[in-house]
């Protein structure tokens, strides 16, 4: 069951609200970079380095869990305040939808690249004593930024200069976007290394009621994205956020076959959303799938396209579907062959998900 209102915490009230926003993203372990961006240590991060254990970003894409910079160049500002998004919504404490819209400054490229770079050493840096030598030595020499933690990334006027920068300094670039500046993709001086879009909904109807957009014609600006798609030279993922009960009957399936059609992505990534952080204010804990509803999803999708399933994570929740030939883009040394022994049955909690794109 999808709620329909949040209850505000008791301090709200008592304290201005974007220092008190500032202040839950501080506890919550954000490292404020600028003005306006900041990092964050993905739960991954600490697997990888503790564990072993790597996330679905390596098993698809070979990119090295340990040695990727969770990163956003817009923390606090969104052009949609989504239900499912994990983390507390500048709203909930009191912001104005106005105070959202556009970022109060815009920090230099080169200066917010060094100090993401710097601060994700520091987030690492307490490992040395407890990961593998080896593993330690190459997280404090990240070599890709996943442009994904939170906000609207579109909404830094300058992210193709930044995406340029982090290039130059020898980094691989995800960038994540709900689709809602097109004009901005289009614009870009330097495409990321690859390019999501971000869904949950397929019809207007339900764009408007789950991701609750600030701007006016948000889902004709989410379509102008996606017919984009095609021109970019960078490989393109249509990330498609799956909730139990609002997104994943037959129509659905359906609808999204259509956008997948306009969008013609390289690749389609159907995930569980995850009831984890501010959105279990919002989300019941039944409207998380299972890996075998996403998988079932994902076949079916499979049958109404002309992708096919080539490969799924257990722990994320997550499958991955394409129309290549053959073998999926990859961009680093991959992660260890213990991914082969995966099982459907053998899912992990919640909190695996909650630091993810």
């Amino acid at each position: 069951m999808i709620r329909r209102t949040v209850r505000l915490p008791i301090d709200a009230e008592k304290v201005e609200p974007l220092t008190l926003v500032m202040s839950r993203l501080k506890k919550q372990k954000y490292h404020l970079v600028g003005s306006h961006s900041a990092v964050k240590k993905c739960l991954w991060v600490h697997n990888a380095l503790t564990q072993g254990r790597f996330c679905y970003k390596c098993k698809f894409y070979g990119i090295e869990s340990h040695r990727c910079i969770q990163f956003t160049p817009a923390t606090l500002w969104c052009w949609n305040a989504c239900l499912h998004c994990w983390r507390m919504r500048p709203q909930d404490l009191g912001l104005r939808d106005e105070d959202l819209m556009r970022l109060p400054s815009v920090d230099d490229p080169e200066v917010i690249a060094d100090l993401a770079i710097e601060e994700h050493r520091r987030t690492v840096s307490g490992y040395r004593n407890v990961a593998p030598r080896l593993m330690w030595e190459e997280a404090m020499n990240p070599v890709h930024v996943a442009i994904s933690l939170t906000g609207e990334p579109t909404l830094y006027p300058r992210l193709g200069e930044l995406i340029k920068v982090f290039h130059g300094r020898g980094l691989t670039t995800f960038l994540v976007t709900r689709g809602i500046r097109p004009e901005v993709l289009a614009s870009l001086e330097e495409e990321p290394t690859q390019l999501y879009v971000s869904l949950e909904a397929w019809s207007e109807e339900m764009y408007n009621f789950f991701d609750r957009p600030l701007v006016s014609r948000g889902w004709e600006k989410t379509l102008e994205t996606l017919e984009m798609l095609p021109s970019f030279s960078s490989p393109t993922v249509l990330r498609i956020t799956l909730i139990r009960g609002f997104n994943m009957n037959d129509k659905d399936i359906r609808g999204f076959a259509k956008l997948i059609d306009k969008a013609s992505p390289t690749y389609i990534e159907p995930k569980a959303y995850m009831h984890v952080g501010g959105s279990t204010g919002r989300l019941s804990r039944d409207n998380m799938p299972s890996m075998s509803e996403v998988l079932d999803f994902a076949e079916k999708l499979a049958a109404e396209t002309s992708y096919k399933v080539a490969s799924y994570s257990v722990p994320s929740r997550v499958a991955l579907l394409t129309r290549l030939a053959g073998p999926v883009i990859r961009y680093g040394k991959g992660c260890p062959e213990a991914w082969k022994t995966e099982e459907v049955g053998d899912e992990f909690s919640g909190e695996y998900g909650a630091t993810e794109f």
